[in-house]
């Protein structure tokens, strides 16, 4: 039996959800599995993986082969370098702490550069709400001045056709004396 580790889809229509599983090669995508080894959610940004690195590292020990997707699920979160670091560790070529420091340097490489991403997102949202606002604004502003010129030309009307009425009344009243 050759095991794979692969996602099995799950969510609704445009709009994925994968598990990860370890399952026999020959089973259907979304049938019959081993293990869930964890999620994956491509809908948010960046996206979102929950692994048991554990699991993942005992399955990838005991010869299962990930897809192509899986595997750069798993090289992206470290699960293939610690495999690695841990095949060296056992030719010797490591120690263990050694072993740990490079892991957990890389970890806190690879967490700056997706905390700096998702500094990078939130600071684009709100240039892009700023831009919108301040657009909003000048639109608003010109109807404002746009309202308040019509005003003050139907004032001025309203005052010309009460004194041409005035003058009007004034003439018709001269008339009758």
């Amino acid at each position: 039996m050759a095991v794979r580790i692969r996602l099995a889809r799950h969510g609704k229509k445009g709009y994925p959800f994968y598990h990860i599983v370890a399952a026999d090669s020959r089973s259907p995508r979304d049938g019959r599995f081993i293990e869930k080894l964890g999620t994956y959610n491509p809908n948010t940004n960046p996206a979102a993986i929950e692994l048991n690195p554990d699991r993942v590292l005992y399955w990838l020990g005991v010869g299962a082969q990930p897809s192509t997707t899986c595997r750069t699920i798993l090289s992206h979160k470290g699960i293939l370098l610690k495999k690695h670091l841990l095949e060296g560790v056992k030719k010797g070529a490591l120690t263990e702490d050694d072993a740990t420091e490079k892991f957990n340097a890389w970890l806190q490489e690879k967490e700056a550069k997706i905390q700096q991403k998702k500094n990078q997102l939130s600071q684009n949202l709100r240039n892009e709400q700023e831009a919108r606002l301040e657009a909003e604004t000048k639109v608003k502003e010109a109807k404002a001045a746009e309202i308040a010129q019509k005003k003050l030309k139907a004032a001025e009307e309203a005052a010309a056709a009460k004194n041409s009425d005035e003058s009007e009344n004034a003439n018709t009243e001269s008339e009758e004396s």
